[in-house]
């Protein structure tokens, strides 16, 4: 080959160089954390969030997830390594997750997946406006507890002893408490706070149950109660004691009664907002997503086992029914 062609085959070869490393660095990071560790049924969710928007984990988009394994003191150090690596934007779902994101930068665009209420919390001052780098999705499940304690009354009118079993190291711990109190007062019920914020602790909960003679339970808005249902779900069978709880997940692995919106669909408008984001649009002008259903879920085994006859109202309202 002569000395001039070969340099045209160089030249032409190396024009695409360019291209390819522009395309990869080109190629958007988003930073996924989260309190809990890896689900596939929540990281699914949000990658369809991300694909109807027309991005494709490692096609369009790579994806950096941190887990903390229910470490909340390990969020703060993640989410500062995300930033220093700077990612594009921080998807912060579960709600300690979303106070690490937001404490830790005014500058990287924040998605945010939350049970509680964002105002309370001090995500956002509006959920219309959210101003500044954040926006997200709220479940608003938290805020729910009075309701389903006013559940458990209908289902249990003789259960006048509740235990109400909250994670103290959750952010939303108080305003649950006192939600439930003040509920409890207008009822006529009696509510024993049961603090949990471990696996051990949770064993050892069960055991106060029985020895206050607790009709009844209700188990609080965390992370850590949602991410091993079947151990709630067994203790709570061991002591032949009816429960409701958050999510469907509990039902589905033998619990009673759930009530609130679906984790599911909260992560998938959490994908749908950051691809949205990456886009070009500004999280300060992209209000805050709300529920539009709430679920109520009913395992009629479970109810059959405990002996409960549920209403036939309740069951023609509730979304799904495991018999």
């Amino acid at each position: 080959m002569r000395r001039r062609d070969f340099i045209k085959v160089i030249a032409g070869s190396a024009a695409g160089w360019p291209l390819v490393a522009r395309a990869q660095s080109a190629m958007p990071v988003i930073g996924f954390v989260n309190i809990g560790g890896p689900e596939e049924g929540l990281q699914t969710a949000f990658q369809k969030g991300l694909r109807e928007t027309g991005y494709n984990e490692g096609q369009n988009v790579a994806i950096e997830y941190r887990w903390a394994e229910g470490r909340r003191d390990r969020l703060p150090g993640m989410v500062t390594d995300l930033v220093r690596r700077r990612v594009a934007i921080i998807a912060a779902t579960s709600t300690p997750a979303a106070l690490a994101a937001k404490a830790a930068t005014a500058s990287v665009p924040i998605v945010f997946e939350t049970a509680g209420d964002p105002i309370k919390l001090g995500l956002v001052t509006s959920l219309n406006r959210p101003g500044h780098n954040i926006t997200g999705v709220t479940q608003l499940s938290s805020e729910l507890v009075a309701k389903r304690l006013g559940l458990l009354h209908d289902l249990i009118p003789s259960a006048t002893v509740i235990g109400f079993l909250v994670n103290p190291d959750d952010p939303r711990a108080e305003t649950q408490t006192r939600d439930v109190q003040e509920a409890a007062r207008a009822l006529g019920l009696q509510v024993h706070v049961l603090n949990a914020s471990t696996e051990d602790e949770i064993v050892a909960t069960f055991a106060k149950l029985s020895q206050l003679k607790a009709g009844a339970l209700l188990v609080g808005t965390s992370e850590l109660f949602r991410r091993r249902p079947d151990r709630l779900v067994t203790l709570t069978a061991r002591q032949g004691l009816p429960a409701i709880y958050q999510y469907r997940e509990l039902p589905a692995a033998g619990g009673l009664i759930s009530y609130g919106a679906a984790i599911t669909e909260a992560y998938r408008l959490a994908g749908v907002y950051t691809g949205r984001v990456l886009k070009g649009e500004k999280p300060a002008d992209m209000p805050v997503l709300q529920p539009t259903k709430f679920e109520l879920v009913i395992n009629l085994r479970t109810a059959k086992a405990l002996g409960l006859n549920i209403p036939s109202g309740v069951l023609a309202i509730a979304d799904e029914v495991f018999e």
